[in-house]
């Protein structure tokens, strides 16, 4: 530990809170913390005593051991090297972790988050001369941070003044001097001397990043799931939940948005999760090839893993470690997603800390900021006007895993008030194998009036009327299935047997897509349209002739009717020739059904 940082000592120790004694400290600068230099956040003070909660676990740490300050708060590097890293809580990188102490972290390990020694190649923003006024989120210059992203090298906000330098193209480590310039304050007034500007800088991971104005979303983010694309879109800078118990697929959706949504910068946080769901995700992860621009996904991918098993508060702490990292792309015109697995965890870890803080407990032990502490986090979401005139986007997706499935306990009630896009999740259709287990029947979307129209734009001008046709009959299912619950099929009318078949068709047809399945894993907005058109003409169709007299028997007893179950198995995204044959080959097959029924009534 450096002479020249304020020290003080350590008074008390409760699990990872500590109290120590340092004069001048200030509430949320992080300290160091005993011999083996345990990493802090100053939570609370009173007078020159501070609470610190500690990143790691505080055993063995013992009182009257030092503790300093370090200045500054949890803060986050942003610069070239992000992309294709995998982080902990406090953005450690786990690959030098493990170079550095093996499989376990060493407690006190310090490991910069980005490599120092590399080298970039650096090219000056054009128009840039020595003079030029530059404020905070100007673009200074550009690096090739992966094949697919150019990783543009920011003025960091706050920092205004004018340019007294820019360094000429070429290799440059991210610590080297890129920039100098003459800072200003508010009224033009020049400070004393000139800031140095790399191609990194700091940011605190719990101030959100400034932007210019906020615009409303324009375009859904695309999934190539159905159930969400055509039926609970989400916008491209909006707010969605993922709910469901244990065994619902949670982790499977999010890994399916996380590799096929359309965003250009995707965030994966593991918050708390099992270990081998992680595990899972950090060795498919660097494996899977891009769908759209057919390299590695990892090139537009970062991780940050907190298991279960990792100190509490970490977890609490990567949260915003990774949507200060989206912020941080978003400013360069990204859209980003931000996919949290899961809040839940996340809250746990603010139950724990508060209890051991003594903080007056309210619902279900959960501190009473929790509800603040949420809409907050969600509110970083959004379609933003960047500071330097840009267009950027954070979508954020959280996961919420209910004790018991039971949707009314705080954090999944309070995420549902904030959030625009409610994704929940049914044991009992993961019981039955229909998977994405998303219920149709809980879950909703407030984006379908701007989806409506960007389906309207690129895809189909009646999406809406087909999604507000299937989902009316899906509604219908549910009140005839418990009809038939309670008396038997028999006490329905043929009208009300097509109806259940024709919603049958729907949720097997289009709702049921594995993700396992090399063909549907993915389904284009061009394919999902096909398929829900194609599935509901049909029901117009058999509807049509039950409602002319032909017994509905003999229409579900069309063969077709089984293969319109496989369609989306059969076809893949450039194969919709393929579903316009089938439906010429349905309407033929219909048509001849129909001139059959004519002629036997004539003969009657």
């Amino acid at each position: 530990m450096s002479d020249s940082k304020r020290s003080g000592f350590i008074r008390d120790i409760n699990g990872p809170i500590v109290t120590i004694d340092l004069p001048g400290i200030r509430s949320g600068e992080q300290v160091r913390i005993g011999e083996a230099e345990l990493l802090g956040e100053v939570i609370s003070l009173s007078g020159e005593q501070a609470v610190v909660q500690t990143y790691e676990s505080t055993d063995g740490v013992r009182p009257g051991e030092p503790a300093v300050g370090l200045g500054w708060p949890l803060s986050v590097e942003l610069g070239p090297g992000l992309l294709g890293g995998i982080f902990d809580g406090v953005q450690r990188p786990l690959e030098k972790i493990a170079q550095a102490s093996g499989d376990y972290i060493r407690r006190g390990l310090s490991v910069a988050a980005l490599d120092r020694s590399r080298v970039w190649e650096f090219e000056p923003a054009a128009g840039l001369e020595p003079g030029t006024r530059l404020h905070g989120g100007m673009v200074l210059g550009t690096v090739q941070e992966t094949t697919t992203i150019l990783h543009r090298i920011l003025v960091p906000p706050g920092v205004e003044g004018e340019l007294e330098e820019l360094a000429p193209a070429g290799e440059y480590e991210v610590e080297a001097t890129i920039a100098r310039l003459r800072e200003t304050d508010g009224q033009g007034l020049s400070g004393k001397e000139s800031r140095r500007l790399s191609l990194y800088h700091r940011w605190p991971v719990r101030r959100p990043r400034p932007y210019d104005r906020r615009d409303d979303g324009v375009a859904p983010l695309i999934t190539g799931q159905r159930v969400i694309d055509s039926f609970f879109p989400l916008l491209k800078g909006g707010k969605g939940a993922v709910p469901g118990p244990f065994g619902a697929g949670k982790t499977m959706v999010q890994q399916q948005i996380a590799r096929w949504s359309n965003a250009d910068i995707v965030i994966y946080v593991g918050c708390g999760e099992r270990g081998n769901e992680l595990v899972d995700v950090l060795e498919s992860f660097p494996q899977l090839d891009d769908p759209y621009t057919g390299r590695k996904l990892m090139e537009r991918t970062l991780l940050v893993a907190n298991t279960s098993n990792m100190p509490v508060v970490a977890r609490e702490a990567s949260i915003y470690v990774g949507i200060t990292m989206a912020e941080y792309y978003r400013d360069m015109g990204y859209d980003v997603v931000m996919l949290a697995d899961s809040t839940s965890r996340w809250a746990e870890a603010l139950r724990e800390v508060s209890g051991r803080l003594g903080q007056m407990p309210v619902e279900e032990g959960y501190p009473a900021y929790l509800a603040s502490r949420l809409a907050a986090f969600y509110e970083r979401a959004g379609r933003v006007e960047t500071c330097a005139s840009g267009k950027g986007s954070v979508t954020l997706i959280g996961a919420v895993s209910p004790p018991g499935g039971d949707f009314s306990e705080p954090v999944t009630s309070h995420t549902k008030d904030i959030i625009e896009t409610f994704w929940a999740l049914s044991k009992e259709l993961a019981d039955a194998r229909h998977y994405p287990s998303i219920d149709w029947d809980t879950s909703f979307s407030g984006h379908v009036a701007t989806a409506a129209q960007w389906w309207s734009d690129e895809v189909d001008r009646s999406w809406a009327a087909r999604r507000a046709q299937a989902l009316k009959l899906l509604s219908r299912d549910a009140e005839l299935s418990r009809i038939v619950n309670l008396v038997g099929p028999e006490a329905l009318s043929d009208v009300q047997r097509w109806d259940l078949e024709g919603a049958a068709l729907i949720k097997e047809g289009i709702l049921q897509q594995s993700a396992l399945d090399e063909v549907d894993t993915f389904c284009s907005p061009q394919r999902q349209f096909a398929l829900l058109d194609l599935v509901l003409w049909i029901y117009d169709k058999g509807a049509e002739l039950v409602g002319r007299g032909v017994p509905v028997r003999e229409v579900q007893s069309l063969p077709f009717l089984a293969r319109v179950r496989r369609l989306k198995s059969l076809y893949g995204n450039d194969q919709l020739d393929g579903i316009r044959t089938f439906r010429a080959e349905v309407e033929q097959t219909l048509d001849g059904l129909s001139l059959e029924y004519d002629k036997g009534e004539v003969s009657r």
